[in-house]
């Protein structure tokens, strides 16, 4: 309890100080890995998975996360580097893409993905991963995107942003060689220039 009346505390200060301040990636490591970034729901524009041996992690000179909606599909993006924890040096950007039945007009529709549990091996979802300016769709063994709190968030009474938090993981062949990625966790807060609106 007294962890987030501090994370509350924390928040708060942010808030009166700059909105610039809410734009930035904030790590807080986990308890169990501090390469990885905590699971939270604060909207800290962090994310953070175990990629083999390494770490697929965000990071302050990339947005986070880009969300553009088309025609009933939604594109998740998460871009960041590939690395050590300790050294990050190469950039990745994956795309989960899934239907959703509710239009996403504007970012604060982004509330509908609350609690969605996505199956990324159904035949209407796909994954892709770009690295090195190359993009590929990836070949699926099994994965999960799981959207476990949104969140409209409102600053001195205006909608500011959408904070969406949650779970993923996937499993894949690479030239026909099985990788994965796990323990994977996002934190962002989404608004207009974060989300990308596409008709």
């Amino acid at each position: 309890m007294k962890k987030y009346g501090l994370i509350a505390i924390f928040l708060l200060a942010l808030c009166s100080c700059s909105e610039d301040v809410l734009e930035k990636t904030i790590f807080i490591p986990d308890e169990n890995d501090s390469n990885l970034p905590a699971y939270t729901e604060w909207g800290y524009n962090a994310f953070g998975a175990k990629y083999e041996r390494s770490y697929f992690l965000a990071a302050n000179d990339i947005i986070p996360c880009k969300i553009v909606y088309r025609n009933g599909i939604l594109l998740f993006s998460l871009s960041g580097y590939t690395g050590t924890g300790y050294y990050n040096d190469e950039r990745m950007t994956l795309t989960f893409s899934f239907p959703i039945s509710s239009p996403i007009r504007e970012y604060s529709d982004l509330t509908a993905l609350h609690n969605l549990e996505i199956d990324l091996t159904d035949a209407s979802c796909e994954v892709k991963m770009e690295k090195d300016n190359q993009e590929e769709i990836i070949n699926l063994l099994s994965g999960q995107l799981f959207f476990k709190r949104t969140q409209l968030l409102r600053i001195d009474g205006k909608e500011n942003r959408v904070i969406l938090s949650g779970l993923f993981e996937v499993s894949f062949l690479n030239n026909g060689i099985p990788e994965r990625i796990s323990d994977g966790r996002f934190d962002l807060g989404i608004n207009k220039d974060f989300y990308s609106f596409v008709e």
